[in-house]
């Protein structure tokens, strides 16, 4: 039997394995045969580092296909202070999506995935910084817990803990908490909270692995004195699967769509170095398990183990799987008996899966609906079949988290499908399905998880299941399925989704901003949409006393799941300036709910559902504008232009294609979005038009975009050379440099009150090298550096201006930030306030 500890290291192995996929597993002869192989391995490395996207998906690949290691990468941060070229969500919404990405990957290259609960709050430029900002010590536990957990024999830190400074703060913090670690995670006096879920654990090596960007170049990195590296040869080949280890990890790494990290797999030999930091010394430099028992005989009563499973590895049957399954379950047998609290739970799960796919065993729990709310009732569909000639006994069907149990007894012959049908009834307090993570609220650097056995899972825990009995040989063997939802796809065929526990009702305000700026009532719509059948209820809109909403509530009743109800209030500014929080709530049975439901479908990762505050930011502002008419031009995908509208603007979205000098004519002002040069490589065939445009008297704003090969070298009608330059720091103080410039003054006078309230970082990408024709505005710096002028540069050009911006609009925006939109309504305007004096070609 397993104690109370090996129980909750089961159950958290469990749900690391079944929630991250969707799609059932259907291993061939070749990936069983390569699972046993791994079953009788008993080895494991943690690799560490900052991001998604800094693992080194090379050697996770080589460490788990070809080693056979337990591999999983700790990535301290979700990633959700980055770009998105997929789509217009940031923060904690990027972060869900860059969160299913590292999930993905880790299917690819057999890795498992681990984070702390640090968040990714910008860019940084020291881990002093870093450290400022995170909360030291809890992000220090998540790296002591995650050891503990996951007992590494070799930890493999991505980056240097020596160089601070050289690179993103939050990569060097990574390394330096690593190297901390390797010693407190033994320590019982650190952290002993923790010790009544996981023992202490001392790694036996600390490793760096270095790469040929750690050193600037290839050149440089090939000169470099590797006398005291440890070289690996990962460039191998896997005959069984027909790819190269880099081709799995492209593979792997190319799950980085929201990064733009589609990565081209190579072929042929590939060292990868590790340098020793701390830890045993290294005889045989080509091993880093050199001197580390990783057989079974480091587990107690474990040789007779080892031994079976030579022998089924020896006599694997490719042609017929199920030969083996009676030898499997006497090593389930064995391993079961075993007192540990490691690696037994490990390898019951991993055994578990080898035996189901040797014996062609599928299972499946299929509800009839995708999203249910607590307390219904779902029906599910269960689908048994045994592929094999091996006698096996459905014995019972234990339904999660309510523990009823259906007894079956049933015999599954072979390849005879056993469809069975069942009522699952979920609780009442059963909790809504939704990132862990965001359920508390957290700070700038930190998430909130209070349930300390929680911290690290890396995926949403959902906790409707099916746990299925089965009988091999008289052995009873449990096997676990998290319920899903199947539908086909009449493109796609078919496609699979989790079953969501959803609100009986959600709500949302439709916009994020809402400006007042003339001071007049505006209308706002309120949504409402139903989690299920017949809901009445009211909805209010909740501001601040000296903001009138009339009327006070408005009733409603939703027959049908699904439905969606749409209210406007009328919404009265106070006369003076005013920023204010409005809440929008939702009353049934005098119980109050005020969730909004956002849901997050892209086909590369699984359908996420987030529950946030329906709320929206309402501002009566000193704000003016003209009526310019804006045509937006998007690029890797922001909110800008959606703001432009609740300021008042007409704004017209713009591809590629209606770029020509007619459709131009009807716009005063064009807006390229973020990385629109980056993402759109041919917009370069119609840069000349956008050209002509400012010469011809109108006004083009190019907001920022990252050095690479894509931009084109006319992307301005002057030199101008983009940089990794940036300020980081959103409170660092503003000079203007040129106070009387218009783009300062008119409709709106810019001060430095404007540059107050931004969040996570001023601007990006500035350029640092610009032609004399340019005017630099502004200028600022963090501390301890220079002052950059590239935040904002304006330049005539024929009757007309270009205005390159590397301020972080796409970020102020959307946020709220006022001077944000003060400045930007004044960059529109700039051609209406100014006499130009025409300049030469």
């Amino acid at each position: 039997m397993l104690n109370n500890k090996q129980l909750f290291i089961f159950i958290s192995f469990f749900i690391f394995q079944f929630s991250s996929a969707q799609k059932p597993q259907k291993w061939n002869a070749v990936e069983i045969y390569n699972q046993i192989q791994k079953l009788n391995f008993l080895g494991s490395v943690l690799y560490i580092a900052a991001h998604p996207d800094d693992e080194n998906t090379r050697l996770i690949s080589y460490l788990s296909n070809e080693k056979k290691a337990r591999t999983a990468y700790l990535s301290l941060t979700r990633g959700d202070g980055g770009q998105n070229l997929i789509g217009s969500e940031l923060r904690e919404l990027l972060g869900v999506i860059r969160t299913q990405e590292l999930i993905e990957a880790r299917k690819t290259d057999g890795g498992e995935q681990f984070f702390s609960r640090a968040n990714d709050f910008g860019f940084s430029k020291n881990p002093d910084e870093t450290f400022g900002i995170w909360d030291r010590e809890k992000v220090l536990a998540d790296v002591v817990w995650t050891i503990r957990k996951f007992r590494p024999d070799v930890i493999i830190n991505r980056f240097d803990h020596r160089s601070p400074g050289t690179t993103h703060g939050h990569h060097t913090a990574s390394a330096i908490l690593s190297v901390e670690s390797f010693d407190l995670s033994n320590n019982p006096k650190s952290f002993p909270d923790q010790l009544k879920y996981y023992d202490p654990w001392q790694a036996k090596r600390l490793f760096f692995n270095p790469s040929v960007w750690f050193y600037g170049n290839q050149e440089k990195f090939d000169a470099a004195d590797k006398s005291n590296f440890m070289a690996i040869e990962t460039g191998v080949y896997y005959a069984g699967l027909g790819k190269s280890n880099q081709e799995i990890a492209a593979l792997s790494r190319s799950s980085h769509r929201s990064q733009g990290f589609g990565s081209t797999g190579s072929r042929g030999k590939e060292p990868e170095y590790l340098e020793l930091i701390k830890g045993k010394k290294v005889n045989d430099k080509t091993n880093l398990f050199d001197g580390i028992d990783t057989s079974w005989n480091r587990v107690k009563n474990g040789k007779e183990i080892g031994e079976l499973l030579d022998k089924i590895e020896a006599g694997f049957n490719f042609s017929e799987p199920a030969a083996s399954v009676p030898d499997l379950v006497k090593v389930y047998t064995l391993i079961y008996n075993l007192d540990d609290n490691h690696w037994k739970p490990i390898k019951l799960t991993e055994i578990t899966n080898i035996i189901t796919a040797c014996s062609g065993l599928y299972l499946e729990a299929v509800s009839n609906v995708q999203q249910t709310t607590p307390g219904s009732t779902v029906k599910l569909k269960i689908e048994a079949i045994n592929r094999s000639t091996t006698p096996i006994e459905l014995s019972s069907i234990t339904t999660l988290p309510f523990q009823k149990n259906t007894i079956l007894n049933k015999i599954l012959y072979n390849n005879d499908l056993e469809n069975f049908y069942i009522d699952l009834e979920l609780p009442e307090n059963i909790e809504y399905t939704q990132p862990y993570w965001l359920k508390e609220k957290g700070t700038t650097g930190m998430y909130q998880v209070s349930e300390q056995k929680n911290i690290g899972i890396p995926d949403i825990i959902r906790e409707v299941k099916l746990l299925f009995t089965l009988k091999i040989n008289e052995i009873k063997i449990p096997v676990e399925r998290t319920v899903v939802y199947k539908y086909n796809d009449k493109v796609k065929g078919e496609m699979y989704n989790y079953l969501d526990i959803i609100p009986e009702v959600s709500t949302r305000i439709a916009d994020q901003v809402s400006f007042f700026n003339d001071g007049k009532t505006k209308k706002i719509a309120v949504h409402i949409k139903a989690g299920k059948d017949n809901i009445d209820g009211n909805v209010q809109l909740e501001a601040a006393p000296d903001w009138n909403v009339e009327p006070q509530s408005f009733s409603f009743n939703l027959e049908k799941k699904g439905f969606e109800k749409t209210f406007h209030f009328d919404v009265t500014p106070p006369e003076i300036p005013s920023e204010i929080i409005a809440r929008s709530v939702v009353i049934l049975d005098s119980k109050k709910t005020d969730q909004e439901q956002i849901i997050i479908d892209y086909d590369h990762i699984s359908k996420q559902q987030v529950l946030l505050t329906a709320e929206s930011k309402f501002k009566k502002l000193d704000l003016k504008i003209n009526n310019e008419r804006i045509g937006y031009i998007m690029g890797a995908g922001d909110d800008v232009a959606k703001c432009l509208s609740q300021m008042g603007y007409s704004v017209t979205l713009l591809s590629i294609d209606d770029i020509n000098s007619r459709n131009l004519n009807n716009f005063d002002v064009i807006i390229t979005g973020i990385r629109t040069y980056n993402v759109l490589p041919s917009i370069k065939n119609r840069q000349h038009l956008l050209l002509e445009f400012v010469k011809k008297g109108k006004t083009l704003i190019v907001q920022y975009n990252t050095p690479d090969k894509n931009i084109p070298g006319n992307i301005a009608p002057y030199p101008l050379s983009i940089s990794n330059d940036r300020v980081t720091d959103e409170n660092a103080a503003i000079q203007f440099l040129v106070p009387d410039h218009p783009v300062l003054n008119y409709p709106n006078k810019i001060t430095a009150k404007d540059f107050q309230g931004w969040t996570q970082e001023q601007g990006l990408y500035y350029p640092n090298e610009f032609d004399a024709a340019f005017t630099p505005i502004l200028s600022s710096h963090d501390q301890g550096e220079t002052d950059k002028k590239g935040a904002l540069l304006i330049a005539n050009y024929g009757k007309g201006h270009y205005i390159y911006t590397g301020l972080s609009l796409f970020r102020e925006l959307p946020m709220g930030v006022s001077g944000a939109y003060r400045l930007l309504a004044n960059m529109i305007s700039l051609k209406t306030n100014e006499d130009i004096t025409e300049t030469p070609e």
